[in-house]
């Protein structure tokens, strides 16, 4: 019996460690025409070479903009596909009700596949305390 208990003990020591590993990132945008398109290819870049790290984007000011439907880059190129190739890698993204407040914009104005939090920078605050590194592209 103690032996069982033993290496139960051990594997679940094992498994958080390996959950412990994992890289946990927040990516923060408040100016979409600057900073999008770079966070959306340095993600592709981050998950091709670390598939299971957990990778949350965090929006507020312009930066929300590239969430909103039909949002194209300044070459012309719609944001939703590669947004929605990252959110199928199990990326989330993020949007500051604030933001929404202040510059009087609905969430329906928003993709689908966007979230939303009350307060973008409290929401980075939390995210780093939790241990997830910040990136700021």
């Amino acid at each position: 019996m103690n032996l069982r208990h033993l290496i139960s003990g051990g594997l679940l020591a094992m498994a958080c460690l390996a959950a412990a590993a994992q890289d946990r990132v927040v990516y923060h945008i408040n100016d979409a025409d600057t900073q999008a398109l770079a966070t959306l290819r340095n993600i592709r870049n981050h998950l091709d070479t670390d598939p299971n790290a957990k990778v949350m984007v965090v929006t507020h000011a312009q930066g929300v903009d590239f969430l909103m439907e039909g949002a194209k880059d300044k070459s012309g190129g719609a944001y939703a596909g590669p947004i929605a190739a990252l959110v199928n890698r199990g990326v989330k993204f993020e949007i500051c009700e604030i933001t929404l407040k202040n510059r009087n914009l609905k969430r329906e104005q928003f993709i689908q596949e966007a979230e939303f939090v009350p307060s973008g920078v409290v929401r980075i605050t939390k995210l780093q305390i939790a241990g997830h590194a910040y990136i700021k592209p």
